[in-house]
């Protein structure tokens, strides 16, 4: 090893044991044989299981149409919101099981689900879902009943006669 005998050695010596800039994450799309992305999507008490394919835009929910288990516009309208922010809107065909909590839970659920399987298909996509809040799981969990209350906070009808 030479020996360093200026700043400029030091300098030249640093720069050449390690690079100037850190190395950016390189993220690499993940599918499986049947060239699908799988993720799990949560909200409230629902949990989803979702695989995306490239397809017709076709979506399935518990082996239900989606304008059949999710009868609500709004609830087809959360749907479709993640493809509609990637800009891949009938690209992808999703095939999805949700169990538990009510159809607004169940229906963020799968919203969450299919983000994340975009994001994993297609890593170029994450940008646009994490600017838009899709693949950040939303915590907000119905609160406990107290002992003393009616509900959560909800306090008996007080009356003094």
């Amino acid at each position: 090893m030479s020996e360093i005998k200026s700043l400029d050695d030091l300098k030249s010596a640093v720069s050449a044991a390690s690079p100037a800039a850190p190395l950016a994450i390189v993220r690499v799309s993940v599918r499986d044989k049947l060239g699908r992305s799988y993720a799990t999507g949560k909200r409230k008490n629902a949990v989803a299981r979702v695989w995306i394919k490239p397809g017709s835009g076709k979506v399935v929910v518990n082996g239900k149409e989606m304008a059949v288990y999710f009868a609500r516009p709004v609830l087809q309208m959360i749907l479709r919101q993640p493809f509609t922010v990637a800009g891949v809107e009938g690209q992808f065909d999703v095939m999805a099981t949700v169990a538990g909590g009510g159809l607004s839970g169940q229906a963020g659920a799968v919203k969450h689900g299919v983000s994340k399987a975009l994001q994993l298909y297609e890593p170029a996509l994450r940008g646009a879902l994490k600017a838009a809040g899709f693949l950040t799981r939303d915590s907000r969990v119905v609160e406990r009943k107290k002992y003393g209350k009616a509900k959560a906070r909800k306090s008996f009808q007080f009356s003094k006669r």
